[in-house]
């Protein structure tokens, strides 16, 4: 059984017609050491938000059909259109700066090849990895710099991303619900690998970013689990499908 989707589904119709604005007025500096700095890995992360998101579309269109869900599909319509305004204000401050776009980049090619071959579950898996990882580097990057427009961008996106992965922890904690326990432990083990796997690789790509925000590999990898553990391991599954989260502290300054 799918969590309540009228709630979310008024949530994206929401935000959808009144969307999170970058205030005017903000200053636009951007030091050159700093440019030097971000450019390549803000320029991969906005082509990660990027995506016409046809594949999982149909993976929702499919699953909805088979679970008499049809709100599901308007949801990640809704979805993908917020994706695409992130990838969008990234671009915009991108330009702004001189900092050339990325067309291809093969982290970014892994992801969207598993969501291609993956069913609308799994589909979902590797959105929250992306989305739980990309929260804690946007952080990073809102640390790393002086440029206030860019600490507001950050800001944003981050405020975004968490609704966006309060829907997706919903909705995989219903779906492990019903499943028998030694399923649930089968799934969990996998994810928590392929989760560990891609954090580890955000740290080799984007370690200079993340250094200068004051993460070792170990804290990075440290915060990104404690995230994890937050919206995808509850204590307990009762027989009424009810998740209890465990108690997990989060420092307010991201384990720094």
């Amino acid at each position: 059984m799918l969590p309540d989707l009228k709630i979310w589904l008024n949530h994206f119709e929401y935000h959808a017609e009144h969307p999170r604005r970058i205030p005017d007025g903000l200053s636009a500096v951007l030091k050159a050491d700093e440019r030097r700095l971000i450019a390549d890995s803000i320029a991969t992360f906005q082509l990660g938000e990027q995506s016409e998101g046809g594949s999982l579309l149909r993976a929702a269109e499919r699953f909805a059909q088979l679970r008499a869900a049809a709100s599901l599909v308007r949801i990640i319509e809704l979805f993908i259109r917020e994706e695409q305004r992130h990838a969008a204000l990234l671009r915009a401050f991108m330009e702004e700066h001189g900092i050339p776009v990325k067309h291809r980049d093969w982290t970014d090619r892994v992801f969207r090849r598993v969501r291609r071959l993956a069913g609308f579950e799994l589909c979902v898996h590797v959105l929250i990895t992306a989305e739980l990882i990309g929260n804690v580097y946007y952080r990073a990057l809102e640390a790393a710099t002086g440029c206030q427009r860019l600490k507001v961008l950050c800001r944003t996106l981050v405020a975004d991303e968490l609704a966006h992965v309060g829907f997706e922890s919903q909705v995989l904690l219903a779906l492990y619900a019903h499943k028998p326990a030694a399923v649930r432990a089968a799934i969990r083990w996998a994810h928590r690998t392929f989760f560990a796997g891609a954090a580890i690789v955000v740290w080799l790509t984007h370690r200079a970013v993340l250094r200068r925000a004051g993460y070792g590999m170990a804290s990075f990898l440290r915060v990104c689990r404690a995230q994890y553990a937050f919206y995808l391991e509850p204590r307990a599954i009762g027989h009424s499908g009810e998740q209890v989260r465990k108690p997990t502290k989060i420092s307010l300054r991201w384990g720094r």
